[in-house]
């Protein structure tokens, strides 16, 4: 019975094995004891290029101006020369309203005036004659050829003669502004277009009775369109005028138009917490047309030559805000505080300071100051891929 003497030698040298492998396995890479292991990370460049803040609204088209012509006297509507679509000049007529009445009116303030000139002729003639008579008068009486009374009457007769002149010139005056008055409304029965444009609306049919202020037609320029939305005030602060919009609309997908802000309401609707906001587009292909649905990325802010990173590698420590970097020849990764500038959902300005290294864009968030890494086959934490400063687009 000599098999419990081989067994225990078996043990023991199990045992000493297994020891040995506890610590293999309690050690880092290095065979230091107690050094974490790496963590297995991926990492990107620093680059430097363009970038820029975008933020998207949805509106509609409007044309840049748009005009009613109406008429400024009643009457019935004889034509309407032009039709929707037409293009028409400034002062071009548009419309006629039937000008019988007007011109009826004119010819009986044409002869008004012309009997209120007889009457100041008239009037002048009995004038100068009171006038020698007065004359005369005094100088009789002076020779003490005349008696008072005689010349009381001529000086009485005289200055009733000069106030049927004067009543009479006012009444020339008033003659001639009935018919100038007129002349002017007799104009108004014939509509042109106040500006150079198209015709955009029809709103009555020929032959309608119209008032006064009734619109016939609308006149639209849409050379330059303007795009109407609606900011929220958590945009509101950001949205200047004269900031770069990049328009675009459903019937047209392929194309995007250039438009600026041109105005910004200043103040916010109590219900809505919107304010609105109007960008101006030109539009020379007349490819806009006012009523279409519009899309609009405004650049809120932008950098020519900017330090980006990947918007991923940012993350938050109780230490600040900042990126996990790995430096050229080191195995371990540092976690620098950076100042963050334009964020898009790709890339991420870095204010400051300068990297040198490459930012850990997988892993990092199992990562503290100074961690191990396991960088992936191939990869170094050089920074010689860089892209030179303005090279590229702008990310947005």
């Amino acid at each position: 019975m000599k098999r419990p003497a081989v067994i225990i030698p078996i043990v023991l040298v199990a045992a000493a094995l297994a020891v040995r492998i506890g610590l293999f396995l309690s050690k880092g890479p290095g065979g230091r004891l107690g050094e974490p292991p790496p963590v297995a990370v991926e990492v990107d460049s620093v680059r430097f290029g363009p970038i820029a803040e975008i933020r998207e609204f949805t509106g509609s088209v409007f044309p840049y101006n748009r005009y009613v012509v109406s008429p400024k006297v009643s009457g019935r509507l004889l034509e309407i020369r032009k039709r929707i679509g037409d293009r028409v000049r400034a002062g071009e007529l548009v419309a006629r309203i039937d000008d019988a009445e007007y011109l009826q009116a004119l010819k009986e303030a044409e002869a008004n005036l012309k009997i209120a000139v007889a009457s100041v002729s008239e009037a002048e003639s009995q004038l100068e004659l009171a006038r020698d008579q007065k004359a005369r008068m005094e100088s009789l009486r002076e020779k003490d050829l005349a008696s008072s009374a005689e010349l009381d009457a001529a000086l009485t007769d005289f200055a009733a003669r000069q106030s049927r002149y004067e009543l009479s010139r006012a009444q020339v005056e008033q003659r001639e502004a009935a018919l100038e008055s007129a002349r002017i409304r007799l104009g108004y029965t014939r509509l042109a277009a106040p500006r150079a444009g198209y015709i955009g609306e029809r709103f009555v049919d020929e032959g309608a009775l119209l008032a006064p202020n009734a619109a016939v037609v609308s006149v639209i320029e849409i050379g330059s369109v303007i795009v109407r939305t609606a900011v929220a005030e958590r945009d509101y602060r950001l949205v200047k005028r004269g900031q770069s919009v990049d328009v675009t609309v459903d019937a047209l997908p392929a194309d995007v138009f250039a438009g600026r802000v041109s105005r910004v309401a200043p103040m916010l609707r109590e219900a809505s917490r919107m304010a609105e906001l109007e960008v101006e587009v030109s539009n020379r292909d007349l490819a806009l047309k006012p009523g279409m649905f519009a899309r609009l990325r405004i650049v809120i802010s932008s950098r020519d030559s900017a330090q980006l990173v990947p918007s991923r590698s940012v993350v938050s420590t109780a230490a600040g805000t900042g990126v996990f970097l790995v430096r050229e020849g080191e195995t371990a990764a540092r976690f620098v505080r950076t100042e963050i500038g334009i964020v898009t959902p790709e890339r991420a300005e870095i204010v400051s300071p300068a990297l040198e290294g490459r930012v850990v864009t997988l892993g990092q968030h199992l990562l503290a100051d100074g961690s191990p890494v396991l960088l992936p086959e191939g990869a170094s934490a050089g920074a010689g891929d860089r892209a030179a400063p303005g090279s590229g687009k702008a990310q947005r």
